[in-house]
């Protein structure tokens, strides 16, 4: 049996409408019941913290294991305190909130890692991908689950991060370039998954992200802003690490492989509550998040 089928049929079983009469009957009611087993810290060094004005803070989870090159690199910019000074250029409507240097002029720090088409999908013979299979055909993928607390698109040989709300991609110029990591932007519409495989995706924001979709949209070709004054200050950029103890933001996210999750993973598909009438029996990937909390 190929990976494919292996992962269909796996997903048949996690799609069973049953469940015991005293169970949560509703995702967040699983979520506010998960032991605290079921839950797994976010590294500080895997959280990136915009300040924008107004000291409106965004939270970004950064996906080493996905885009091991922009994420180093982006860590190479924020410990360089790059972003410092720069700005949120561009807000198109239903698509994305975008960021970096608007002159395109300013130096870049040394040692970025360079980049490319390759870097866009991980392989699935790497033995650290455990997969759990999500509960739907997609149509962008011949199958989705999910890998380490992330969402995945797959085929029979590779793995990628779909380009869901609220996931952060790197801006690039035509191909064979695939940004720096310099230029970023999270998605702000309804998922723009025929972007995936085609940008790297580095992240999602777990916090703030109300901060970003509510921006004026630009009224520029593709959204730009036209005038400098429209443009949102970014006032600092650092990786959690480099904050001080009390400063940190800490999160937990769900363990995909937990009983937990699984249970979520059901009654997203299946809800079938006091306000629902008839359940999906299935759910779109973007549309199953995994879950991610405030560390107790």
């Amino acid at each position: 049996m190929n990976q494919v089928s292996r992962l269909a049929a796996l997903a048949a079983l996690v799609v069973a409408p049953a469940q015991a009469q005293d169970a949560p009957a509703t995702p967040s009611a699983v979520v506010a019941a998960a032991p605290s087993a079921a839950w797994r810290t976010i590294p500080a060094d895997e959280l990136l913290v915009m300040t924008i004005k107004g000291e409106k803070r965004v939270v970004i989870q950064l996906a080493p294991g996905f885009a091991p090159h922009h994420v180093a690199n982006i860590r190479t910019l924020a410990q360089a305190h790059w972003w410092d000074g720069t700005s949120i250029n561009r807000v198109q409507d239903n698509y994305v909130v975008q960021w970096g240097d608007s002159t395109e002029k300013k130096p870049l720090p040394k040692g970025l890692a360079p980049t490319g088409e390759a870097d866009y999908t991980v392989a699935l013979a790497n033995k650290r991908l455990a997969v759990t299979p999500a509960t739907s055909v997609d149509p962008y993928a011949p199958s989705t689950g999910y890998v380490g607390g992330w969402p995945v698109a797959m085929n029979s040989d590779a793995a990628w991060l779909p380009h869901c709300y609220g996931y952060v991609g790197v801006g690039r110029n035509m191909a064979p370039d695939a940004g720096t990591g310099a230029e970023l932007y999270a998605v702000v519409g309804q998922a723009p998954r025929q972007l995936d495989r085609n940008i790297a995706v580095v992240g999602r924001v777990i916090d703030g992200m109300a901060h970003l979709s509510s921006l004026p949209r630009g009224s520029g070709d593709l959204g730009f802003y036209t005038a400098q004054e429209h443009r949102v200050p970014i006032l600092s950029v650092r990786l959690a690490s480099e904050l001080p103890a009390k400063e940190r933001p800490r999160f937990e996210v769900m363990d995909v492989g937990s009983a937990s999750f699984a249970a979520y993973l059901r009654l997203r598909a299946n809800r079938k509550d006091d306000f629902y009438i008839r359940p999906a029996g299935g759910v779109d990937l973007c549309n199953a998040p995994v879950p991610i909390r405030v560390a107790p």
